[in-house]
């Protein structure tokens, strides 16, 4: 678990958008070996939505920053915004800007933008229980921000959705490097004295990012393939917020 222990010593960026190029531009010159097919990488291609999230929700400082593994297919890959399920985004968020294409595009992994039908379970149940418990954005903003520790889309043979854990080793070395500079870099313009990692990865990621940051903490992942969070996802988390000490008002 990481102490607060001060500002992290990195140049501070002077916004949200100066953090999203530098790692933008990093990304764009990376190229993936097998078992990647594709990429997606949707602070270009879905730019527009992204950059309405970070200027209408974005400003700090916040209580706390969650930060997720990195964009579902049906989430972030199509809306830009981190779980990033399209009815939430447009009809709670209230976000909703045009989506281009990614460069190369997987026939089994298409990209609608906010025409897309099919909702991301994971995106659905970490909105909903936002909604339900702040009511407004307005209200969960004030003290939170949701970020991807990574904002990359692996698709590798036949459509299958590769987590950043399985690429190959120096591959993740490279990306874990750009994507490590990104979050601290967040943690100086947010200044959270908490920070959640959604899942086992996304913990394990920021503890290492953030070794003199915020206070770092695992939360179990709203994904349906993990079958606690089958079992009332909401009232584990709930539990994991207050054993990690969150104010809840």
């Amino acid at each position: 678990m990481g102490v607060h222990n001060g500002p992290v010593k990195t140049a501070t960026p002077d916004s949200f958008g100066d953090v999203t190029r530098q790692l933008r531009d990093e990304l764009e010159a990376m190229r993936f070996g097998a078992p990647v097919e594709a990429v997606y990488d949707p602070l270009d291609y879905a730019r527009g939505p992204y950059e309405r999230y970070l200027s209408r929700y974005g400003a700090g400082p916040k209580e706390a920053l969650f930060v997720g593994m990195n964009p579902g297919p049906w989430g972030m890959a199509q809306t830009g915004v981190p779980f990033g399920e399209v009815t939430v985004v447009r009809d709670w968020l209230g976000l909703e800007a045009p989506v281009r294409k990614p460069a190369r595009l997987h026939p089994k992994r298409p990209v609608l933008g906010f025409g897309c039908t099919r909702s991301e379970v994971s995106g659905k149940r970490f909105w909903g229980w936002a909604r339900r418990r702040f009511q407004t954005p307005e209200r969960f903003f004030a003290r939170f921000f949701v970020v991807n520790y990574c904002p990359l889309l692996f698709i590798g043979k036949g459509g299958l959705n590769l987590t950043p854990d399985k690429l190959r080793a120096a591959d993740r070395e490279r990306l874990f490097d750009s994507c490590d500079r990104a979050l601290e870099r967040t943690c100086r313009l947010l200044r959270p004295r908490f920070v959640f990692g959604i899942g086992r990865f996304a913990a394990e990621r920021a503890r290492g990012a953030l070794p003199a940051g915020p206070a770092v903490f695992g939360l179990l992942h709203p994904s349906p393939a993990n079958p606690a969070a089958n079992r009332g996802w909401e009232l584990l988390v709930e539990k994991q917020l207050d054993q990690a000490g969150l104010p809840r008002d």
